[in-house]
């Protein structure tokens, strides 16, 4: 067994989850470069999952989309109601319909298969730009040390999407999230879905446990996820305007 930073024999296990919220330093303080986090990094991935199955099976989503198909049937229906040929608008009311089926579909791959399938890449593209970060200081970048660090952070994204689909169950509605935004009048878009308190916790982790295990100095570190969380922030509001000019 490896020699811990702390001078502990000791590797990062599922039983080291609960320090994520209770003691990130000396969660942190166990990270070596090995690839120790897999169990850890298949927990949170199939979690996801499993909350995306159960948003499913809440039925929401069918509802969701099949009131925007009723909405745009009927703005169809208004605007063709000129046409004199009927089976012109009968044909278009039925490839609204299929759109209406293949959106469904969409929708729950997103929730089941993209979701999880997302966050994987966002911790193996965060723990490359955190690598080309550390080497470009003059350190030594530890990749295994990097993706640990991003795959126990990511036990706050996993409480963030927990608390979400009881936000679901409570409101029954899937048009919910824990950002700011839900403060908005419901359907506008809003800056405010940049400020989420679990992706601020998230990068917060992040720069302690670049301190802690010394591949960023604290200066450094705190640049680093600060402009990091600025990028996403910016994605995230830029997506919200998006789909809702969409």
């Amino acid at each position: 067994m490896l020699e811990g930073r702390s001078g502990q024999a000791h590797t990062l296990g599922l039983r080291h989850i609960p320090m994520v919220f209770a003691a990130p330093r000396s969660l942190f303080g166990r990270v070596e470069d090995t690839g120790s986090y897999g169990w850890a990094l298949v927990t949170i991935l199939v979690s996801v999952m499993l909350l995306g199955y159960l948003e499913v099976q809440t039925g929401l989503i069918d509802r969701t989309v099949d009131q925007q198909t009723e909405a745009a049937l009927a703005k169809l229906e208004e605007s063709q109601a000129h046409l004199v040929d009927r089976v012109e608008l009968r044909e278009q009311m039925d490839d609204v319909r299929k759109g209406g089926e293949f959106n469904k579909l969409l929708h729950v791959l997103g929730a089941i298969a993209m979701a999880p399938a997302f966050m994987l890449a966002s911790f193996l593209l965060i723990a490359a730009v955190l690598f080309a970060a550390v080497a470009l200081t003059g350190r030594k970048p530890e990749y295994h040390t990097l993706m640990s660090i991003c795959v126990f952070a990511g036990f706050i994204e996993l409480a963030g999407q927990t608390l979400r689909l009881g936000m679901v169950f409570a409101y029954r509605t899937i048009d919910v999230n824990t950002s700011l935004g839900m403060l908005a009048p419901p359907g506008v878009p809003s800056v405010l879905v940049a400020v989420d308190p679990f992706r601020i916790w998230f990068w917060v982790l992040v720069a302690l446990g670049l301190i802690t295990t010394r591949q960023l100095g604290r200066r450094g570190a705190v640049v680093t996820c600060v402009v990091l969380a600025l990028v996403g922030a910016g994605v995230r509001v830029a997506a919200s305007f998006a789909g809702r000019g969409g």
